[in-house]
């Protein structure tokens, strides 16, 4: 398991990435940084809520379709989801684009 200073560097600089990301969207999706809480809001006010939980040493995603559960792998370098080691990007993309109605790639 990662250390807690370890994990929440690597979260900072996840969360900003997804910041930068959703910057560079052509879409009008809009953000909020808060409390170690990433809010993406879509068009239509649906939201997906990134957390992080310290103890678990996990990402959190809260979207329409579910909650996921992501642990950072160190030798893929990615945060992956426990339930069947789908990516996080790949994740958090589906459920933009589920949520947003449109295509939706964030490159991080």
């Amino acid at each position: 398991m990662i250390n807690e200073p370890y994990f929440n560097q690597l979260l900072d600089d996840l969360m900003m990435a997804v910041e930068d990301a959703v910057d560079q969207l052509d879409t009008n999706i809009d953000y909020e940084n808060a409390g170690g809480m990433l809010t993406l809001t879509c068009v239509n006010n649906s939201q997906i809520i990134l957390s992080r939980q310290p103890p678990l040493r996990q990402l959190w995603l809260a979207a329409k379709s579910g909650g996921f559960h992501f642990v950072f792998n160190e030798q893929s370098n990615q945060w992956l989801c426990d339930a069947n080691d789908e990516p996080f990007v790949s994740l958090l993309n589906r459920c933009l684009s589920e949520q947003s109605g449109e295509c939706i790639t964030l490159t991080l």
